[in-house]
């Protein structure tokens, strides 16, 4: 895997010819194994002989994963990500309530608020730039960052600094005596909000998870609700950023589909739920470990060997999606659900959010400006550091309407 990135597509094409199950190295010369056929990796996802927990990363027990590893944060972060059984249902259940259908719904004219302040400040921008102005940092982050800073009660003057230290967490070419500050920061961050939060409760998610006890009468712990923001709030925005990111990218290089969106023949969520397929915000998610030896789509995967779940790949395969699944085509009828949200008991859990938000953004973009447009070819823009994240870390475009 390259620690680098880049465009995933060409490589998964490349890897997926010769099975649906590969195995990788990963930086460090650790060991590996990616699943990236759509079929096997929903059978993966979902098995009950794989799990989350840490402690069965082989390497990793047998202290082989030095502190600063990048992809480390992954493996070991407290929380519904690393956990496993009644673990995991406990953790998911504390937050769970505030992402249900009905209380993404109420959070519309919220959303759809900001989104409107945020195409002026677009606007404005461009202005100020000769006609050009960076949509992800101007419109794509400040929108998912804003609304899950609010959500969780995170001061906005944190906002700017969480982004940039989730960056460099999620980003698996960290250099790492940077990764282990990085990891530090974001930890004693989240700790002071806390902090704030037990001293001063408000109605935010922080304050309900300080509060909030199981169906057992158990809390959160510290390390569990520091785990906990740290993913609801770095997941929360660095994967609809990278979604409306690529829908972007997408309509502006297929303007015969955008034109079929703007003409009312397709909806937005179609554009939304296409782009999830298409170009997953998400390419290599670390990590499930298999308890045994496990044999998926004929390949055996030896326990404890950490495993990556190729998304990005998996909405391409020609065998779930048809022979035609590297186009981009928002008049689809999908043969395969794809899996860019997950499966299973992990299935994301902010995903009416993801699509309310990322609905919400290109409609409002794309009726405010319909013929916007890249501002320099789709080349030329340089990719996101690292293999799990799947986008580009700038998107200058010129807003004309």
């Amino acid at each position: 895997m390259d620690p680098a990135g880049g465009c995933p597509h060409a490589d998964n094409a490349r890897l997926l010819a010769g099975g649906a199950v590969v195995p990788v190295v990963l930086p460090g010369e650790v060991e590996g194994m990616a699943v990236l056929g759509h079929d096997a990796l929903r059978e993966f996802l979902s098995h009950p002989d794989v799990a989350k927990g840490a402690r069965h990363f082989t390497a990793l027990a047998e202290g082989r994963i030095p502190e600063g590893w990048p992809l480390r944060t992954f493996a070991t972060v407290p929380g519904m990500t690393t956990a496993d059984g009644a673990d995991h249902r406990r953790l998911r259940a504390l937050v769970s309530s505030a992402f249900t259908a009905r209380r993404v719904e109420e959070l519309r004219p919220r959303v759809e608020a900001v989104t409107a302040g945020l195409l002026d400040g677009l606007a404005e921008a461009a202005a100020a730039g000769d006609g050009v102005a960076d949509l992800r940092r101007h419109y794509a982050l400040p929108l998912p960052l804003g609304v899950i800073c609010e959500l969780f009660g995170v001061d906005p003057a944190h906002q700017d600094r969480l982004h940039h230290l989730s960056s460099l967490v999620v980003a698996t070419d960290t250099e790492p005596a940077r990764a282990v500050t990085a990891n530090r920061e974001l930890v004693e961050l989240l700790g002071s909000v806390v902090t704030a939060k037990a001293a001063a409760p408000g109605d935010d998610l922080t304050s309900a998870l300080l509060a909030a006890h199981g169906e057992e009468g158990d809390r959160l712990s510290g390390p569990e609700l520091i785990g906990t923001l740290l993913l609801m709030i770095v997941a929360g925005h660095e994967t609809t950023l990278n979604l409306i990111t690529n829908a972007v990218r997408a309509l502006c290089a297929h303007r015969d589909q955008l034109a079929l969106v703007l003409a009312g023949r397709v909806t937005w969520a179609d554009v939304v739920e296409e782009t999830l397929r298409w170009d997953s915000p998400v390419s290599y998610f670390p990590f499930r470990y298999p308890t045994r030896d496990l044999t998926v789509d004929g390949t055996l995967v030896p326990r404890g060997t950490p495993v990556l779940a190729g998304y990005s790949a998996a909405g391409r395969d020609t065998k779930a999606h048809g022979p035609d699944a590297d186009r981009f085509d928002v008049t689809r009828t999908p043969t395969a659900k794809h899996l860019s949200l997950g499966h299973g008991p992990h299935y994301c859990l902010g995903a009416p959010l993801a699509r309310l938000e990322a609905t919400t953004a290109l409609e409002a973009l794309f009726t405010r400006f319909p013929d916007l447009d890249l501002a320099v070819p789709e080349d030329g823009l340089p990719r996101h550091a690292g293999f799990v994240g799947n986008s580009v870390r700038t998107l200058p475009v010129r807003p004309t309407r």
